[in-house]
């Protein structure tokens, strides 16, 4: 550490952020979060001489006032901010020194643009979090507690430097506007499983408007319905937007309903809805300086461009202090040239297999048809082990979904297409795993049936975002009406009746488990909020499609609530529990036992502090010990299933027939 300064006054958002951020956790529902515009904040390190990825702070809209203990050097640079040093102006892309007591403050900026970055020379030294110091703050974790700066936080600096301070050359700076032209890949659901042709055409040819309700966690955008090709999305939900759960690429345009999201560093990993487009990983920073109102454009390219672009941009960083001539200075904001087509995602198909691509940093392994089948998912557990042991460095994350594995590469060491050679050595393998032995854990855990918090989240969505829908204003009774039940107690006991196998974590975020029931009497089906909620209360149980979700944090949803329960995501670590901070695993089998409101905020008080004792027993899992075991239970399933069908088709009917579903 090499001295500290004081936030006087904060800014409207200010966090601590890093260069790449917490990778591979996405698995398990951490996003990566790391500064928005990446750009601006790789090249204000490159200003400062530190090392790229340094900790420096992301201001959002206007920046901080702060005052400095020691003598330090400082730059600010992204969405033009006036800076003040002790009441004097100082120039932006520009290593600045101030003495000890000396007085920093950024003002409001007013566009183009939305967020800058101001890094100090050494970097912001804040305590490190599964291998980053960005802030998450919906998780409450990085950064300096784990939220954005307050008035009177002190911060330390750090003493990690590579060279010296030096200004960007004229012209180096990225040039911001108000209308972007985004590079993105098409994929990896397209058409004509998902949109018809039409609708992905479309997509690309709108010019969309940037929402208000836009966040570190997505870019909302607004402009025409989608086109679908479908009318539903069978047991994955009502609206055709609703797929089996998979796991998101960073930068995903995400079709939630009928709204496109363009996710951000901050957005959940895996999840149920429909994602068309990929944003090349050279283009994310655009949607960090997009600002509400700002029109926004897709520009399809090839993996190939997209590869030829991101080397280009990285010789750019490496060279940008560099005092060269003008022809070799960046267009860091150039319209992309159109290089890709709209012919599909699909780069490979063997058998059952099929390899889509999602991006030039993602592909998406795909099992099976597009239904909830425990063996498919037990072949991409088997897959994913395979994954592991084969593909080697380049790798940074692999996300199992139900019947999917996303593969997240570096680009560098391993491309898409590197990865998709490699894994031709598993599709031979992947078939024998019915009779196989997969570690498992039962897990008790306690519920409190339609928790008042649940009921308060449907309030704020009914005030807020859409009174009418049909969901509202109880999800337990469309949860009823959907799948032909006699009574909201029918809906009840198959829940507490039902042993759920854990599918995978980090469904939205942080450790949230996709669970589905082990015998198919207990498969509840509904769809998914359309719009998507903007809150949910922590650990609120919900049941989406065929799957059911542990919210391990506070944020947007879409899951019908049947209560809440207590944490699955314990960043401290405390308690017996909590050998990592997320409590469950895959295959674990999850068994809901009933309290009372009261009580589950008392458990969740003694969890907190690491006194709950958690009923947890380890056995196995083998998909032949889940057969039905006699033909009465087959004709019961197929009874089930009957009426289910006849109930979801008559609530569609119902819905297409009022407007609401356009098909």
């Amino acid at each position: 550490m090499t001295g500290t300064f004081t936030v006087l006054a904060p800014g409207p958002m200010t966090t601590v952020q890093d260069v790449p951020g917490r990778i591979g956790y996405w698995h398990v529902g951490v996003p990566p979060s790391g500064p928005m515009d990446d750009l601006s904040h790789r090249l204000v390190n490159r200003v400062l001489g530190n090392p790229a990825g340094a900790a420096a702070l992301e201001l959002t809209g206007a920046g901080p006032t702060l005052q400095f203990d020691e003598p330090a050097v400082i730059a600010v640079g992204g969405a033009p901010m006036p800076v003040f040093v002790d009441g004097r102006p100082a120039w932006p892309w520009w290593p600045i020194e101030v003495g000890a007591g000396s007085v920093v403050t950024v003002g409001a900026g007013s566009g183009p643009g939305l967020r800058a970055a101001i890094g100090v020379r050494g970097g912001i030294d804040t305590p490190v979090f599964l291998g980053s110091r960005s802030t998450f703050t919906l998780g409450g974790f990085g950064g300096h507690e784990g939220r954005s700066l307050v008035e009177g936080d002190v911060i330390a600096v750090g003493d990690d430097v590579l060279g010296a301070a030096t200004p960007l050359p004229a012209g180096m700076a990225p040039e911001l506007g108000t209308h972007w032209s985004i590079g993105v890949l098409v994929g990896p659901h397209t058409s004509p499983e998902f949109l018809t042709a039409d609708g992905l055409a479309e997509l690309v040819r709108t010019t969309w408007v940037v929402h208000h309700n836009s966040a570190r966690t997505g870019v909302r955008l607004i402009g025409p319905r989608p086109r679908w090709a479908r009318s539903d999305g069978g047991e994955a939900g009502l609206h055709p937007s609703n797929i089996h759960d998979t796991g998101y690429a960073l930068g995903a345009v995400d079709l939630t309903g009928d709204m496109p999201i363009v996710l951000g560093p901050d957005g959940p990993s895996l999840g149920g809805f429909v994602c068309p487009l990929v944003v090349a990983a050279g283009e994310r920073w655009k949607l960090g300086q997009a600002r509400p109102g700002d029109l926004v454009r897709f520009v399809p390219v090839s993996a190939a461009a997209a590869a030829v672009a991101g080397r280009q941009q990285r010789e750019w960083l490496s060279r940008a202090t560099d005092r060269i001539t003008p022809v070799a200075r960046p267009t860091w904001n150039a319209v992309p040239a159109a290089t890709g087509d709209l012919g599909g995602a699909v780069v490979r198909q063997f058998g059952d297999v099929t390899y889509r691509q999602a991006g030039d940093r993602f592909l998406l392994v795909e099992l099976g048809e597009m239904v909830l089948d425990v063996e498919l998912r037990l072949r991409i557990r088997a897959l994913g082990i395979w994954a592991a042991e084969h593909l080697g460095s380049g790798v940074i994350d692999l996300t199992e979904g139900v019947r999917s594995l996303l593969v997240q590469v570096d680009g560098e060491q391993l491309s898409v297409a590197r990865a998709v050679d490699i894994l031709r050595g598993a599709e031979d393998g992947l078939d024998d795993v019915a009779g196989r032995r997969f570690p498992s854990r039962v897990v008790h855990l306690p519920l409190s049936w339609d928790d008042p918090a649940t009921r308060d989240a449907i309030e704020r969505y009914m005030n807020g975002v859409r009174p009418d829908a049909p969901w509202c204003p109880w999800n337990i009774e469309f949860i009823r009406r959907i799948n032909g039940l006699d009574s909201v107690d029918d809906v009840r006991r198959t829940v507490f009746d039902a042993s759920y196998l854990v599918l995978g974590l980090g469904d939205v975020y942080l450790g949230a488990p996709v669970a589905t029931p082990i015998d198919p009497r207990h498969r509840l089906v509904t769809t998914k909020y359309n719009p998507a909620r903007t809150w949910t209360p922590e650990n609120a149980v919900g049941i989406g499609g065929a799957y059911l979700c542990i919210y391990g944090m506070e944020g947007p949803g879409g899951y019908q609530f049947v209560g809440r329960t207590v944490q699955v995501w314990n960043a401290a670590r405390r308690g017996p529990h909590f050998e990592q901070p997320w409590l469950l695993r895959t295959f674990d089998q999850l068994r809901w036992y009933p309290v009372g409101a009261d009580d589950l905020l008392e458990m969740r008080d003694a969890q907190a502090a690491g006194a709950l004792p958690l009923t947890i027993e380890d056995t196995t899992f083998r998909l032949t010990d889940c057969l039905p075991a006699s033909r009465s239970d087959a004709d019961a399933i197929a009874a089930f299933r009957t009426r289910q069908q006849a109930a979801f088709a008559t609530e569609q009917a119902a819905w297409a027939a009022s407007g609401e579903l356009q098909v």
